[in-house]
């Protein structure tokens, strides 16, 4: 038999349906490979063998009278952002260890409605704040990928580098994500695999721990386009529990698989030539272009003016937004409590000293800041018309264009520790991937190719607000022709 832990999504769910297989024999065996791999690779940070094992006996219960959901019997990991009742939820950070939700999140939920087993819970940058899974309290996530320049442990990208890890070393079929300003596209280019964020709205963000309000959003890493359209369309739907939840049909996205380009109008932004990018990633880039162009597709230069006011915007509304969301954590209605203080003022600082770490103290920092009475006119709102701008930006060009093609990062995975010195040379990484974040658009990254020292590359697709059937028939089209089939060769 096939190795089970190296079928693809769609794979396991065909197989599982046609009983090749039961859920027990692949949850089994993926529980297997994550005892022998998580001590080198930490992608999980809690494995709940039983209760999976326990799901996957009652979906091969419906399996075999022939019932089941669009998942049934699937094992997938669960990035620790999400709130999953009974099972501790953490968010990678001291402050909440210990702490087990007596509720699930609506993205768990519709995943568990649909028949999915899950495997464990994912480490994460700590409240999902980094872009290398080194902020974890539970130490950082190792890629596995290694570049044959060097034996040095690589990051797999943050925030779900746990997802992206865990993905792209078999260690689940797929696991969901969350992205605020690039933590599924970036992760699954250094790994890999497949990520998308879907519109801001699609997935309901009740029962995930909150970050940046107005910017997270969940989504999947998967090994494929194909196994992301599925699993995106069981994470996805209305819900009243999510103010900013948008009521409106989840489709099948799988129908736009194969389509192809023809016809289409590509926009090639010239803002996304950065200073310092490697020649290969630019190289890639091109190949893209002409795979789209080969395949039909007219490609259009366009600009997206306000591009190089992304980051600095990103990194004060995201922060302001943490400062607020993360003002619960006092020690006293929720998150840890320091055993000893002197005074409630003294508690307060004790606990969120404990509880959080530098770089979440850091944002929130940053974030009171600019929200401050002296500094909210000048910071904050100016952040927030920034924003607009470059909202408008995508807005004036997409009469021009139907979908957006860029690279997914500005180079490939880096070593862990290289970038930890200075905090602004990590934030860089996010680049590519914030504007869709701050327009609230779709975007996904494709792995399409190997830099010089073998490691994964990854092009961009992004596309209209709720028009993720598009930015998946390029992003098929590029998985395609790029025939892309690397995988990590086991070290660990």
């Amino acid at each position: 038999m096939t190795d089970l832990t190296k079928l693809t999504l769609k794979a396991a769910v065909d197989g599982l349906k046609a009983r090749d297989f039961s859920s027990e024999e692949i949850t089994g065996a993926f529980l297997k490979t994550i005892e022998a791999a998580n001590p080198a690779l930490n992608a999980y940070v809690q494995i709940t063998g039983d209760k999976a094992l326990a799901m996957a006996r009652a979906s091969d219960a419906k399996l075999a009278k022939g019932e089941g959901g669009a998942l049934e019997g699937a094992p997938l990991g669960i990035k620790d952002l999400f709130c999953t009742d009974g099972i501790q939820t953490t968010a990678g950070s001291n402050m909440l260890k210990g702490f087990t939700p007596p509720y699930e999140s609506t993205v768990t939920a519709n995943l568990w409605r649909d028949g999915a087993v899950m495997l464990g819970k994912l480490n994460m940058d700590e409240f999902a704040m980094g872009s290398s899974n080194e902020t974890s309290a539970f130490g950082p996530v190792v890629n596995p990928w290694k570049s044959s320049a060097s034996n040095a442990d690589l990051t797999p990208g943050g925030s779900s580098g746990g997802s992206a890890s865990a993905v792209a070393a078999d260690l689940c079929l797929a696991a969901t994500a969350s992205d605020t300003g690039g933590s599924i596209r970036q992760p699954a280019a250094f790994t890999g695999t497949v990520g998308i964020k879907p519109t801001y709205g699609r997935a309901s963000r009740f029962g995930m721990v909150a970050f940046a309000s107005s910017l997270d959003q969940a989504g999947p890493i998967t090994k494929t386009v194909e196994d992301a359209a599925i699993l995106l369309r069981s994470m996805c739907s209305f819900d009243t529990k999510d103010s900013t939840s948008l009521d409106v049909e989840t489709p099948d996205w799988t129908a736009s698989l194969g389509k192809g380009v023809r016809g289409l109008r590509i926009g090639i932004p010239k803002e996304y030539v950065v200073e310092g990018m490697p020649a290969e990633q630019l190289e890639l880039w091109e190949k893209g272009k002409a795979w789209l162009k080969d395949a039909g597709a007219e490609i259009v230069e366009i600009s997206l003016p306000h591009t190089k006011y992304a980051l600095p915007a990103y990194y004060i509304i995201a922060p302001a937004e943490a400062s607020s969301n993360l003002a619960r954590y006092d020690g006293m209605r929720f998150g840890h409590r320091a055993s000893e203080a002197k005074s409630l003022t003294d508690l307060y600082e004790t606990s969120r000293a404990e509880g959080f770490g530098k770089e979440v103290q850091r944002r929130l920092t940053i974030g009171a800041y600019v929200l401050s009475a002296g500094f909210y006119d000048a910071y904050y709102v100016r952040a927030l018309k920034v924003r607009r701008r470059i909202a408008q930006d995508f807005d004036d060009v997409w009469g021009k264009v139907d979908a957006i093609l860029t690279p997914s990062t500005p180079s490939a995975a880096f070593a862990l520790g290289d970038k930890q010195v200075d905090p602004l040379t990590m934030y860089l990484n996010d680049v590519f991937t914030v504007t869709a974040n701050l327009a609230g658009l779709p975007g996904i990254s494709v792995p399409a190719g190997l830099d010089k020292g073998g490691l994964p590359l990854g092009l961009q697709v992004i596309g209209k607000a709720l028009d993720e059937a598009t930015v998946f028939q390029v992003a098929d089209t590029l998985e395609q022709a790029a025939g892309f089939v690397a995988r990590p060769e086991k070290w660990w």
